[in-house]
């Protein structure tokens, strides 16, 4: 059974399913990296670490919104080249 996963696997198809991956990671792993963010943030906060949970959830925010870019870019980035090349 596994050795026949591995060939399908392992099999050159021409193409990858990036956006099962993507929105694997959208649905399952950044929620779970988000409640991560917002237990480190309470357990800092309440020990009187305000000043940084201010700069680390600033991080934090700016990191999403790269993120978010990136998210973007990935889904437009085909349009964008066609524009600036054609």
């Amino acid at each position: 059974m596994i050795a026949t996963e591995l060939a399908i696997l392992a099999a050159p198809s021409g193409s990858i399913n990036t956006e099962g991956i993507v929105t694997f990671f959208a649905s399952n792993i950044a929620p779970i990296l988000l409640a991560v963010l917002g237990v480190i943030f309470i357990g800092r906060a309440s020990r009187g670490e305000i000043s940084k949970v201010l700069t680390s959830s600033a991080i934090a925010i700016v990191g999403l919104a790269f993120i978010a870019g990136a998210a973007t870019l990935f889904f437009v980035g085909e349009n964008i080249i066609d524009l600036i090349f054609n």
